[in-house]
Parts: C-alpha cells; sequence; structure tokens
C-alpha cells in the first residue's frame, strides 16, 4: 500500500497537460487533469487535492481567477500558477501560493510542489490526506 500527494493540473493544452501530468506522475504524484476551469471546480468539489497547479491562460477564466474559485471551496489547497509570462502584476497573484513563469525550470517547479506539500502538512499538524494507491 502506498501513499501519494495528489494534483489537481489544469491546462486546456492537451499536449502541455499529458506531458507535464506524466512528470509529476513520474515524481511520485497521483495527477487529476482538467481541460476548463469548470471541470476543475467540479472535480474540486468531488475530491481533495493536496495542490492545485493552475495555467494563467485559461478558457473562460485566467488561471488566477480559478484559483480564488479554489480558494473558497478548498480553503487549505496550495496553488502553483504558471504561465509563460516571466511576471504578472501582483493582483493576479492575490490567491497564489507559488508562481513559476517564463524562465522556470522543471526542476524548479518540482520543488516548488514539494515545498507547498511539506508547508500544508505541517500547516494541517500531519492531517493532509494523501491518496491511496494499491501497490503490486
Amino acid at each position: 500500500m502506498e501513499f501519494r500527494s495528489s494534483i489537481l493540473y489544469v491546462d486546456d493544452n492537451p499536449k502541455a497537460r499529458r506531458l507535464l501530468s506524466a512528470i509529476l506522475e513520474q515524481g511520485g504524484y497521483h495527477v487529476v487533469s482538467a481541460e476548463t476551469p469548470s471541470e476543475a471546480i467540479a472535480l474540486a468539489h468531488s475530491a481533495e487535492f493536496d495542490v492545485a497547479l493552475l495555467d494563467y491562460g485559461l478558457p473562460t477564466m485566467t488561471g488566477a481567477q480559478l484559483a480564488q474559485e479554489l480558494k473558497c471551496t478548498s480553503h487549505n489547497i496550495p496553488v502553483v500558477l504558471i504561465s509563460g509570462a516571466q511576471w504578472l502584476p501582483r493582483q493576479e497573484l492575490m490567491y497564489v501560493d507559488a508562481y513559476c513563469g517564463s524562465g522556470s525550470t522543471l526542476d524548479e517547479l518540482m520543488e516548488t510542489i514539494q515545498s507547498l506539500l511539506v508547508a500544508r502538512e505541517a500547516r494541517l499538524g500531519g492531517a493532509a490526506q494523501a491518496f491511496h494507491v494499491d501497490a503490486d
């Protein structure tokens, strides 16, 4: 029996979603991906995630707006916003715990996710939920 942290990954680009999901899975995370903000909100209502990884450029709302929605649904969920821009205005990051923009490396993203998971677990007193997987 194995426990893995779960990541809600939202990106409307199917190629990017498949690639980063595969990399995160290889890194030991359980990834649930969504293409649209409405799909992500529905998933957040039906399951508990340890981290939300959001693309900034989403249809119908920005990743920053989705972060606000998710924080209303799951108060304790850390949010990482990713974007091709080097920086975003401060008001876009109000509900975001970490930002990885243009120039950020995959290693930096993985370190950011891990740091947020450690901080979340400490904040919740070790009661952070993990996704249960039956190992073969």
